[in-house]
């Protein structure tokens, strides 16, 4: 039951977030406002503000849905896999990237969420190979068969759609994942392999290889010592005879 309130629980933040971006998408088609010009517009210093808003505003319901889906499936496997690195992780993702976009972007109003899709996957992705825990090894195979064709839209192949900002979106998740492999989920380490490079210290100790040490238990040396037993004394009559019987 727990790990049920786990799962379900993992998709809370990221399923809210979608209808969030579906309610302003919604409510300005219908007040007829156009959101584009809130987007991020590099090297000016109005544009700054697009760091914070671009990835509330998009163009279109297909512009939407496209990324809805992703946004919803990978902030669940990052919420799940990383409980302790997932705020983290998507404050840097939208931070850095929109910093980077800002500097070296076309000049052009930036919008959409895209940049944390692309984030996402990466940190997915290059996390579990990092660390070389089953799960999360798993996961990242899944993100490659589910997500590989996405990658060509880190190319200028469009001239509508902003590849700056799946560029640096992806280049953040993976420093991100780099920078954080040592935290979070980990490969496990069973007994037996514990148990084994305890033997092969104490093998060492025993051949004088290496000295030993307060963390390695020493081997005990039994020796075994041979007390010959006294013989009676004459005439000791049945007492002695009781002792050899």
């Amino acid at each position: 039951m727990k790990n049920d309130k786990s799962i379900f629980g993992s998709a809370l933040i990221p399923v809210l977030f979608v209808i969030l971006l579906w309610v302003i998408h919604f409510t300005a088609l219908e007040t007829g406002i156009d959101l584009t010009t809130y987007g991020l517009y590099p090297r000016s210093w109005g544009g700054l503000s697009g760091i914070l808003t671009i990835p509330f505003i998009h163009g279109s319901w297909s512009h939407l849905i496209n990324n809805s889906i992703p946004l919803v499936v990978l902030g669940w496997a990052l919420f799940y896999f990383y409980p302790t690195l997932s705020w983290k992780t998507i404050f840097w993702i939208w931070f850095s990237s929109g910093i980077w976009l800002w500097i070296s972007g076309r000049a052009s109003y930036h919008i959409g969420a895209s940049g944390i899709v692309y984030g996402l996957a990466a940190f997915l992705f290059l996390s579990g190979w990092l660390r070389q825990e089953k799960r999360v090894a798993s996961l990242s195979l899944l993100i490659a068969f589910l997500y590989g064709s996405m990658w060509w839209g880190v190319l200028p192949v469009d001239p509508t759609i902003s590849w700056e900002g799946h560029l640096w979106g992806a280049l953040a998740g993976f420093v991100l994942a780099w920078v954080f492999r040592k935290e979070g989920i980990q490969k496990e380490e069973y007994q037996w392999e514990e148990e084994e490079e305890i033997e092969d210290d104490l093998t060492k100790i025993a051949l004088g290889k290496i000295d030993s040490s307060p963390n390695v238990p020493r081997p005990r040396r039994i020796v075994y010592v041979y007390k010959e037993k006294p013989k009676p004394k004459e005439g000791s009559g049945s007492n002695a005879e009781n002792e050899t019987s």
